[in-house]
């Protein structure tokens, strides 16, 4: 018996030790700060990310931005509503003008209600940081539970979740501003408002109806130029493609008059 009683207890302190010592090691290897499960469940159609916001936080970001957009972000139909996006997101200004809806559910302020958001900036220190979106203030506020805006801004980096839709500027026709250095020999116009998802070509045509459909190249952000070497004859036409694989086209006829004037913008009667 006492040899029995003192295999019992040897083999009880035994079972002990080694739970002590497992166990914690165990904890050790596995922590759950380390897995940031906002980041992996995310609603069908949707992906993780990260945001971020700046300028004034119940402004427009900044006025300008690398789109070329200017005071037009803060005004209708984008009314602020808007995002600089990492450069794998900004593509070189092919991104420029394509709307995200994106949502936060990680925060007690967040509503979880989605906000469509217009890429018309880039935040080229986004990447290293895994940050895609820098909202403007007004962006990052509306993804708030009522009031809670400060609050949420008060985060000021949010898990949030994406996806890229068409943007709707609910009757608004394509805008075109004649860029200041146009010339008989070049021609460069900044394109807004458009509906869709973004721009993937843009042409020109010379003179009315007549002639060839030109190519045009982007210039930066959601400026695009020709530039043909000999007298260009307006009035311009300008057919739109549209991109994230719809093709569909539209054309605003004649939308640059002959007696054109730069810095001038001239709205057509035709959106996506």
């Amino acid at each position: 018996m006492a040899l029995t009683s003192r295999y019992s207890r040897y083999s009880l302190l035994a079972y002990l030790a080694t739970i002590l010592f497992v166990v914690p090691n165990l904890c050790y290897c596995f922590n759950p700060k380390l897995l940031n499960v906002s980041r992996i469940q995310t609603e069908s159609g949707w992906s993780a990310a990260r945001a971020s916001w700046y300028g004034d936080p119940y402004g427009a970001g900044s006025n300008g931005g690398a789109c070329g957009y200017e005071n037009d972000v803060s005004t209708p139909p984008y009314s602020s509503l808007i995002t600089a996006a990492a450069s794998s997101l900004f593509n070189s200004g092919a991104g420029c003008g394509i709307c995200y809806q994106v949502k936060c559910t990680t925060h007690k302020a967040c509503s979880g209600n989605p906000v469509t958001v217009v890429v018309t900036d880039e935040c080229p220190g986004c990447d290293p940081q895994s940050i895609l979106f820098d909202l403007s203030g007004t962006s990052f506020g509306t993804m708030s539970n009522s009031g809670e805006a400060g609050q949420l801004r008060n985060v000021g980096i949010q898990d949030i979740q994406y996806k890229r839709v068409a943007c709707n500027f609910h009757g608004v026709s394509v805008a075109f501003r004649v860029d200041g250095g146009s010339n008989q020999n070049y021609f460069a116009v900044l394109i807004l408002f458009e509906n869709g998802y973004g721009l993937s070509k843009v042409e020109l045509k010379q003179a009315g109806y007549g002639g060839a459909w030109l190519p045009m190249q982007r210039s930066w952000g959601s400026v695009w130029r020709l530039n043909v070497g000999s007298g260009l004859q307006p009035p311009f036409s300008i057919r739109l493609t549209s991109g994230g694989g719809s093709g569909k086209t539209i054309v605003a006829t004649n939308v640059i008059p002959a007696d054109y004037i730069t810095g001038k913008t001239y709205r057509s009667t035709v959106n996506f």
